[in-house]
């Protein structure tokens, strides 16, 4: 039986501790760089080995994750002398988990072609609490036979797999469903200050929401957070901002009218200009109780 490849992983935050960990726990031996010590020690404490730096890690590794928070990381990850790209096996895979935009992806796919690096893109869909059970979704473009070599590393740690094309689909596939889930949000928002303030009782309605035919996985959870009233974030909402950016950015390069997500950035702004950036954006609910004359710290 051949030995597994050795995968490197880069970003040991919220979501890719515990993504790095089932593929230890498959028993993939792992090297993983990280700028926060503390959660890279975890998976050094699960049998991960520490690099210093992602040029490192790339030198380490066959196959390389990368779970980034933005465009710049990406960019700094990636790219020049010291980047994954430039310093990667023959033939190496470089698969990418974040939320980016579509330009710089196809940016870092270039300089993977030039280097002979087979280039995935693949954005989770779940967050930081799907990621500890393995219940997160992955979106996934690229070269397919890539995909196919990385297919069984993915399925440790994900429930579905969706393979979506050879470029940039899996970007733009993100990005339809966070701008689904962002408007969901802010409707939800409006729909259960309406409900508070005609006097229904704040956990009865939670409740009936969550048996009615509309309630999904995503607003099951939800409204399970809700009842508590516990606003810790699975992402924030400075964080969905960013990503609400990259929805605007790409609907006017493709010539998209998206005025409800428009609405809706403003509104997470307002949230975050009043001290709820660190939040999880269902924080909206408070704005929207808050503009109706409602407690936002107890219900009534």
């Amino acid at each position: 039986m051949a030995a597994l490849p050795v995968i490197g992983w880069i970003g040991a935050g919220r979501m890719g501790v515990p993504m790095a960990g089932f593929v230890l726990k498959a028993g993939y031996p792992l090297v993983v760089c990280s700028r926060n010590v503390a959660n890279r020690d975890k998976l050094v404490a699960q049998g991960a080995r520490a690099v210093t730096t992602p040029a490192d890690c790339a030198k380490a590794a066959a196959i390389v994750f990368a779970s980034l928070p933005d465009d710049d990381a990406l960019r700094k990850v990636a790219l020049g002398t010291d980047g994954v790209l430039a310093n990667s096996k023959r033939a190496a895979i470089f698969v990418e988990t974040s939320t980016v935009s579509a330009d710089v992806s196809a940016e870092v796919d270039r300089e993977a072609s030039r280097y002979g690096v087979a280039y995935l893109r693949m954005p989770i869909s779940g967050n930081a609490a799907s990621a500890q059970h393995g219940d997160v979704s992955v979106f996934v473009s690229g070269p397919e036979p890539a995909w196919t070599t990385v297919k069984p590393i993915v399925q440790t740690f994900s429930k579905a797999q969706s393979y979506l094309g050879d470029a940039e689909q899996a970007r733009y596939m993100k990005l339809v469903a966070n701008a689904i889930i962002v408007s969901t949000a802010q409707a939800t928002a409006e729909a259960l200050a309406l409900g508070r303030k005609a006097g229904l009782e704040w956990n009865a309605m939670l409740d009936t929401l969550a048996q009615s035919t509309i309630a999904s996985p995503w607003l099951k959870a939800k409204l399970a957070l809700l009842k508590r009233r516990d606003f810790t974030p699975t992402m924030t909402t400075r964080l969905i901002v960013k990503d609400i950016d990259l929805m605007l950015a790409a609907a006017k390069a493709n010539g998209v009218e998206m005025p409800l997500t428009g609405v809706t950035r403003e509104l997470m702004q307002i949230l975050i200009r009043e001290g709820h950036g660190e939040e999880d954006y269902m924080a909206i609910v408070k704005l929207a109780e808050k503009r109706s004359g409602l407690s936002t710290d107890k219900m009534d």
